[in-house]
């Protein structure tokens, strides 16, 4: 079906197209998935057996709407948000831009979301049936981004199963400088203590950049490995690695993702995966859109993948195409289980 719309989809405003998806989904009017399972695909994280390592990335689902549809895609867990203490617009419109020669997308929506309070009560009145992750981060005006990290910490530590620390847009000013040292420490103390303070387990991801040097991975590391950090999620968009695209679109201000990011995210990955030794996992993303490119961020050293320019280009029916392939590579490599491919390349 999707394949038979794509044309006429294409032809509206990317960021219309996907508020369509939504309410799509919210009627729930993409059949019924029959989702490929195999004990080959399932994966732990956080004691909780997810039936594969697929996952929607932040960005899709910024207002919690859609995750039960989502799982219902075949997704193995999702992460919904960016979300901020209050709703904020964004950034002006036009903000989403496609690059359909290029499987790429450039967006510069800048944290557009209802806020925690609205977002909170969706959550706390739906269940989700699944592995929830909730993104969080500073509102662009704020005077103290610190204490908002903290108040969204403080909001949704009971209800999600993990963070996510977002300190990786390209679109919110300066918000990149959390990757330096001393900021990061400050910040995973501060949100540490915050958890000692409400009693809270909830597991702690950090969302980075692609566009970190070897010194900034190095300290970025040794931070989550201090902090007790569960998880750390390569990477966010790039504003950069625009050198070979095609499409006009480049020229647009913003975070790419899509296909160009792939190989970037993945050497990032491979790097981070040494440093780590193990200690915190990793969550690859950048350029997923077949079992080959999830398979080639395992063996690079993700333990679980997320995706969402992906799905834009192939539809809904994506987690069935990655995990099916996704088995069939597997199988061919001698692996009994995901889980002994992990780091593989090295």
């Amino acid at each position: 079906m999707f394949s038979k719309l794509r044309s006429l989809i294409f032809k509206l405003d990317p960021e219309m197209a996907h508020s369509l998806a939504i309410k799509a989904l919210k009627i729930n009017s993409f059949p019924k998935k029959n989702v490929v399972k195999s004990n080959l695909i399932k994966t732990t994280i956080f004691g909780k057996v997810l039936s594969n390592p697929i996952g929607i990335a932040a960005g899709f689902d910024k207002n919690a709407e859609v995750y039960n549809p989502l799982f219902k895609l075949g997704f193995g867990f999702v992460e919904v948000g960016t979300v901020t203490p209050k709703s904020q617009y964004g950034n002006e419109k036009p903000r989403v831009f496609r690059l359909e020669e290029d499987k790429a997308l450039i967006n510069r929506l800048g944290f557009n979301n209802s806020g925690a309070e609205k977002i909170y009560s969706r959550i706390a009145s739906n269940k989700p049936n699944g592995l929830l992750g909730i993104n969080i981060g500073p509102n662009k005006n704020s005077e103290n981004r610190l204490e908002d990290y903290i108040i969204c910490v403080r909001k949704f530590c009971n209800i999600a199963d993990y963070l996510t620390i977002n300190i990786s847009s390209p679109n919110t000013e300066n918000l990149r400088d959390y990757h330096n040292h001393k900021q990061l420490n400050e910040l995973l103390e501060l949100i540490n203590n915050e958890k000692s303070n409400l009693n809270s387990k909830t597991p702690i991801a950090v969302k980075v950049s692609p566009d970190i040097d070897d010194e900034n991975i190095e300290k970025i590391s040794e931070n989550l490995i201090k902090h007790n950090v569960e998880l750390i999620i390569v990477s966010n968009t790039t504003d950069s690695n625009r050198k070979n695209l095609i499409n006009i679109n480049k020229l647009e201000k913003g975070g790419l993702s899509g296909k160009p990011l792939e190989n970037l995210s993945n050497l990032i990955i491979n790097k981070f995966y040494k440093k780590l030794n193990n200690k915190v996992k990793i969550v690859g993303v950048g350029g997923v859109d077949s079992g080959k490119s999830a398979y080639e961020k395992i063996i690079n050293g993700a333990s679980l993948i997320q995706l969402y320019t992906g799905m834009v280009y192939q539809g809904p029916d994506i987690v069935n195409k990655i995990t099916a392939e996704l088995i069939d590579i597997l199988k061919s490599n001698g692996f009994e289980n995901i889980s002994a491919a992990i780091g593989t390349k090295n």
